[in-house]
């Protein structure tokens, strides 16, 4: 069998694809591409955990033979992918990440499908941000870049941004006024102004670990909608106060599945099949 990327990549049977990181072992990738890959019948296509960390990223992709076409890359390794990369889409210049390498004629294409894995997440949230274009985003690291890039994609026109220090989360200022959006700032002590902004937003989304978003829990426990993209442990603390008072949550097992069907996309070259990689985490499609 011979598949064409959207790239321009042709295979041949019995490819390989794998994802990196550290640690790696919690990862549900695998059980993702490999059902995936089963639906296509791909029946020699394998893919695996490997681990490394940034610095060893770099080593780690150019041992790899020609038969590995694809590589997902979680963290710590999402700039360094971006900076190995040949090639990079657009997306993934703008948010300064990439969890996507995918082999070409010319070296390694990166590409950020954790926006599309954040857009997913929204459309199942039920985020109207075309007609209520708010939104707050908690965190100012790595994943808040492609969450701002999906809200604005979603019709995000302004945005709260709470972070520990408004100096560090420079760049997600930045990639919000590239993008169009009007853009606020809150300390995470200031719990009586956050309560107010959640809850006059279409959504509000979590880009923080689950102990970092457990202080604000209860000033955030108002908001109407929330996305966590914490997927393991699950529930979290955040995610339980929002739907105590009764909002609509969702997680981060969303965001995992709608970028992959991307990623599924970018190695094989065939529609990725959502029915059969949604069943793998117990979702619906």
């Amino acid at each position: 069998m011979r598949q064409s990327t959207p790239i321009g990549r042709v295979w041949l049977a019995a490819m390989k694809a794998a994802v990196l990181g550290k640690p790696i072992g919690h990862s549900r990738s695998p059980d993702l591409h490999l059902a995936a890959y089963a639906a296509l019948g791909l029946d020699d296509w394998t893919y695996e955990r490997l681990e490394c960390d940034a610095v060893e990223l770099p080593g780690l992709v150019d041992s790899l033979d020609e038969s590995y076409v694809g590589l997902s890359v979680t963290m710590p390794g999402k700039f360094a992918a971006l900076r190995y990369a040949t090639d990079v889409s657009e997306r993934a210049a703008l948010v300064g990440s990439a969890n996507t390498l995918v082999r070409t004629e010319r070296g390694w294409y990166a590409d950020c499908t954790d926006i599309d894995g954040m857009s997913g997440a929204l459309v199942e949230v039920g985020a109207d941000l075309a007609s209520h274009p708010r939104a707050v985003v908690i965190g100012a690291g790595g994943t808040a870049l492609p969450t701002i890039a999906a809200l604005a994609a979603a019709g995000t026109r302004q945005l709260t941004i709470v972070a520990r220090d408004r100096d560090r989360a420079r760049r997600t200022f930045e990639v919000a006024d590239e993008l169009g959006m009007s853009t606020t700032y809150l300390p995470f002590e200031a719990s009586s102004e956050l309560t107010d902004v959640v809850v006059d937003a279409a959504v509000t989304v979590s880009t923080v670990p689950a102990d970092a978003s457990t202080t604000l829990a209860a000033a955030l426990a108002p908001a109407p909608r929330l996305v966590d993209v914490i997927y393991a442990p699950w529930p979290t603390p955040l995610a339980e106060a929002v739907t105590s008072h009764g909002g609509t949550v969702v997680g981060g097992l969303v965001m995992l599945l709608n970028q992959a069907y991307r990623q599924v996309e970018l190695f094989t070259g065939l529609a990725a099949p959502t029915e059969a990689m949604a069943a793998v985490l117990g979702q619906s499609r």
